[in-house]
């Protein structure tokens, strides 16, 4: 009988002590959020010390918290405090400049509070109802993203079409320069040249530059390509506020001699047709900017793995409303631009540091006489890319970072909305489904076949073909690609990202280049 009521008193007890200790949690985590504006009080002395105590009780107040008001408003109210806890310990670890560094922080950290604090209040104030309201709210949410996000690929995927082939007049062709930066190359910079050497295009300059290569084998390959009229430049030395790919760019930028300047990598193969076909295309739709969306080479039938990098990067670009928010969509394969435009930008003396410095470039041309197009390469007679799933993975690294201006609250931001427009409606499709409510089954439905149809087509026009995987593979390529962001936060922020053998955290980040122990 004992045992019996024992039993029986067991989730009253539970009930009770949490109701007991809700308040003591609730009043802990106002404690912790207190102690972190404290941080940022101007006379504050011995902010690192300050910031490590704010830290270590910032997780176990979050984590009692969330105990204490278990629904879905506290689940965010933990993300949030996650991105606190990495601002917090890069305050820490100082990498950067204390005066930079301070000032990013502090901006970071009044972002952060603020959505923490309503997520807070959400979470303390959630009855059924409004948990009821919110999950309508996140559907709707999800439906209103998938349907702007089909129909910004539709319409990017029209515009980006490319003209019919056609030659250029002798009267009217310009002179043009290929320009490749090649560290540490073999057989793909042997190939890039085997191609680019092809070309009937007749007012044409190679030019590769050798970017302080550790092996010897790159310069060699160079200079077998000198009865072929490619030229060699030996890289200099990269001054310390500079990206040593965006050195080595404004190093060939000076040794053209061409109207037009096409940049691009090693791992980037053409036809013998390719250049005259984006001349063409140039002067036929009267820009000065062009960057090309390349064919890629196709996965195996058991690959799987570069399925969710690749595509994942040309999302980026072709799923969002990028003119709209005045962000032009580009590539880093291969951009054509008129010499006086990249001079009239300040060239990459403006961008020694950018991760992405033709990003710059495009945004200028854009905004000046709609002088910028973002272009499929067509398939007979483009541009190709035959980078491997390594080094994509390498490229996502190095430029997913930069890409947001290194803000801690901008990744924060991208990787609740990741989540919430394409993750959620998947997870929301199985749940409805069980629920049996087949009237949100059906809306729920209806936005995942839009995400399904976008991140196919975008697969279809990485490879120049349909993958079938493709069909079922968004869920898990939006999972990674958050991965891959919030990795290369943590690789900017407290680790290295290494690139050709250098680290470019010290110029990207203005990271404080501190000398070995002895």
């Amino acid at each position: 009988m004992a045992a019996r009521v024992k039993t029986q008193d067991v989730p009253l007890a539970l009930r009770f002590a949490i109701v007991k200790v809700m308040p003591y949690a609730l009043l802990l985590t106002i404690l912790v959020l207190f102690l972190e504006l404290g941080l940022w009080l101007p006379s504050q002395s011995n902010r690192r010390t300050w910031a490590a105590l704010t830290l270590s009780l910032l997780m176990p107040a979050s984590i009692w918290f969330v105990g204490s008001y278990p629904n879905g408003f506290a689940l965010l109210f933990a993300v949030v405090a996650a991105y606190r806890s990495v601002n917090l310990a890069r305050y820490i670890q100082m990498r950067r400049q204390p005066d930079h560094l301070y000032s990013v922080a502090k901006r970071t950290s009044s972002w952060l509070l603020a959505m923490q604090l309503l997520t807070l209040w959400l979470s303390v104030t959630a009855s059924a109802s409004s948990l009821h309201y919110g999950f309508v709210l996140l559907v709707m949410i999800s439906v209103v993203g998938s349907i702007v996000l089909a129909a910004a690929t539709q319409r990017n995927l029209h515009k980006t079409r490319p003209l019919r082939p056609a030659t250029v007049a002798d009267t009217v062709t310009p002179t043009i320069s290929v320009l490749i930066p090649a560290r540490n190359e073999t057989e793909d910079l042997t190939a890039c040249l085997q191609s680019l050497v092809q070309s009937n295009y007749e007012k044409l300059e190679i030019i590769v530059l050798d970017d302080c290569s550790q092996n010897k084998r790159t310069p060699e390959i160079i200079k077998g390509f000198a009865h072929a009229g490619v030229r060699f430049i030996a890289g200099g030395p990269v001054p310390d506020n500079w990206l040593a790919k965006n050195y080595a760019y404004d190093q060939l930028a000076q040794a053209a001699s061409g109207d037009l300047l096409l940049f691009c990598g090693a791992d980037t193969r053409f036809k013998p047709e390719t250049l005259g076909v984006m001349v063409d295309e140039l002067l036929q739709k009267q820009k000065t900017m062009i960057s090309f969306v390349p064919a890629n080479k196709a996965p195996r039938l058991f690959e799987y793995a570069s399925l969710l990098v690749q595509p994942s990067r040309y999302a980026w670009e072709l799923a969002l409303p990028r003119r709209a928010l005045d962000r032009p969509p580009v590539l880093s394969t291969a951009w054509l631009i008129r010499r006086e435009t990249l001079e009239a930008t300040g060239g990459f003396m403006a961008v020694p540091r950018a991760a992405t410095p033709e990003r710059m470039f495009a945004r200028y041309a854009a905004t000046h006489d709609d002088g910028y197009s973002f272009l499929q390469s067509d398939t007979e007679h483009g541009v190709a890319s035959y980078k491997s799933f390594e080094d994509q993975r390498a490229t996502a690294i190095r430029t997913r970072y930069p890409q947001l201006h290194q803000s801690l609250e901008l990744t924060a931001l991208v990787t609740v909305l990741e989540l919430v427009l394409i993750v959620i409606p998947f997870v929301l499709y199985f749940t409805t489904l069980l629920s049996d409510n087949m009237k949100l089954f059906a809306i729920v439905d209806g936005a995942c076949i839009l995400l399904t149809i976008m991140y196919a087509q975008i697969t279809a026009l990485t490879y120049r073909r349909f993958i079938l995987r493709s069909l079922w593979l968004l869920p898990i390529a939006a999972l990674y690609d958050i991965i891959l962001l919030n990795y290369s936060m943590y690789k900017y922020e407290f680790s290295s990202v290494d690139w050709k053998g250098r680290n470019v955290c010290i110029p990207v980040m203005q990271v404080i280049n501190q000398l070995p122990k002895a």
